[in-house]
């Protein structure tokens, strides 16, 4: 977890709800206020006070977890204008336990046709808890590598930025590989990520290799070492 004393979704890519990431608000048209059709409101504090109930949850019950997605971007610097839901890394073997520990505090625990998360509603937003990630199932090891830090005024331990980085990387496939959106997460916590580790554990997976070398051709990381 820490160093402790530190949406079912049709046509979704297996493993990725911590990769739908909305990291600028849109600009805004001249002319009338209105909201155009195909933009969703501002729901980033609601998400995040979902973000902020379920982490006291966890936390008050003893469960090991890690908050991941847009949120824990949000978290380590990056935007704070969220447009999805917040999401929980939780070790395989406690997703009943930390499924009662749900319902206890009133709310409804789904489980979708995904084998690797469960999903709640918390203050109007969904809230997946995930216990696998990017085709790996969540470790003890990776929930101790997390972060404690504040989302929003809730201490709560984080993704640590190495692995959310590598878990979005190796989500790339030829079903999903939308660059666009980690981009923006990479520029956000470029100097806080081993990417040696990264291209370590990833690098050899073609969507990874190719989005590694666009960061490098964006100068947004370094080229590897003996590399032009």
């Amino acid at each position: 977890m820490t160093h402790n004393g530190e949406e079912a979704v049709p046509v979704r890519s297996p493993e990725a709800s911590g990769l739908r990431l909305a990291m600028d608000r849109p600009d805004q048209q001249a002319g009338p206020a209105r909201e155009p059709a195909d933009l969703p409101h501002d729901r980033s504090q609601a998400i995040l006070e979902a973000a902020k109930q379920i982490g006291a949850l966890l936390k008050r019950a003893g469960h090991p977890f890690a908050l991941a997605g847009s949120v824990a971007v949000y978290a380590h610097g990056g935007s704070r204008y969220l447009q999805h839901d917040a999401d929980f890394c939780v070790l395989p073997d406690d997703a009943d336990a930390v499924a009662a520990t749900i319902r206890e505090a009133g709310l409804a625990v789904l489980t979708p046709p995904e084998d690797w998360l469960l999903k709640t509603t918390c203050h109007g937003q969904n809230v997946d808890i995930i216990f696998s990630l990017a085709h790996q199932p969540v470790t003890r090891e990776m929930l101790d590598r997390a972060h404690v830090l504040p989302v929003d005024s809730v201490l709560m331990p984080v993704l640590s930025p190495t692995d959310l980085i590598r878990s979005l990387i190796s989500a790339f496939s030829e079903h999903y590989c939308d660059f666009g959106s980690v981009l923006p997460v990479a520029r956000a916590v470029r100097e806080k990520v081993d990417w040696e580790e990264v291209r370590a554990v990833c690098g050899d997976q073609p969507m990874a290799a190719a989005f590694l070398f666009l960061l490098e051709r964006l100068n947004v990381i370094d080229a590897q070492e003996g590399q032009p």
